[in-house]
């Protein structure tokens, strides 16, 4: 388990207070030229956790609103589809991937999955993991939507053996075709003092706005994908 992530195991349930769904539609980046019809956006699926989710935050503060906002800086056209709920483990992800995806316009699709930082917590099988997240990916190709996979580490106390085979899924899964890996959601904001909540696992605004930082090049990338404007 990377030092950066030390997660203390009285955290372990942290991600599984809050249990509510919400699905929303953030329109960003519409305005066109004058006189010239404005481009269909892109639909980002964002499959994920509380981290995701914007756990003790306003929603302003989230990860989605914020990376909304910074895509919107950039221009084009992203409606992100909110599939993101606290306490999701990998194998809730893919339970509910097929009524996320049923809400889905027509139009170009990509996705961001990032999922597994709850089977760390609660020490669920390593292979599990592997094989929700492969079910996941699974069923995301067979609609030719190309995929952002948010790398996650499991905490320090289940042992460095576990965490290596932990981080392993990860690695493997984004060298398939259509995936493209972000190494650790949480780069530069785990347990770094001023970026994370009290509880000392989600980040706050600030982290947050650090977390999208460090993603938003990767998302650009998988958006690309999507428009078919490179792999």
């Amino acid at each position: 388990m990377a030092a950066a992530y030390g997660l203390r195991a009285v955290l372990r349930n942290a991600f599984c207070v809050r249990r509510t769904v919400f699905r929303a539609a953030v329109l960003l980046g519409l305005a066109a030229t004058p006189g010239a019809r404005a481009a269909a956006p892109v639909q980002l699926v964002v499959l994920g956790d509380s981290l995701a989710a914007g756990y003790g935050l306003d929603h302003a503060d989230g990860f989605e609103a914020r990376l909304a906002a910074a895509l919107a800086v950039r221009g084009g056209a992203v409606r992100i589809v909110d599939g993101a709920v606290s306490g999701a483990t990998s194998a809730d992800g893919l339970a509910r991937l097929d009524w996320v995806l049923g809400g889905l316009r027509a139009g170009k699709v990509a996705a961001l999955v990032e999922l597994g930082a709850n089977d760390g917590l609660r020490g669920l099988p390593v292979r599990d993991l592997r094989a929700n997240l492969t079910a996941i990916l699974d069923r995301l190709a067979a609609r030719h939507i190309p995929v952002l996979l948010a790398g996650m580490e499991a905490p320090p106390n289940l042992g460095a053996g576990y965490a290596a085979r932990f981080r392993a899924v990860y690695a493997a899964l984004g060298r398939r075709p259509g995936v493209v890996l972000e190494p650790f959601f949480l780069v530069g904001v785990a347990e770094v003092p001023g970026l994370i909540q009290a509880d000392g696992l989600h980040p706050n605004p600030a982290g947050v706005r650090r977390v999208v930082a460090a993603i938003l090049p990767y998302v650009m990338h998988v958006l690309r994908m999507a428009r078919g404007e490179g792999a």
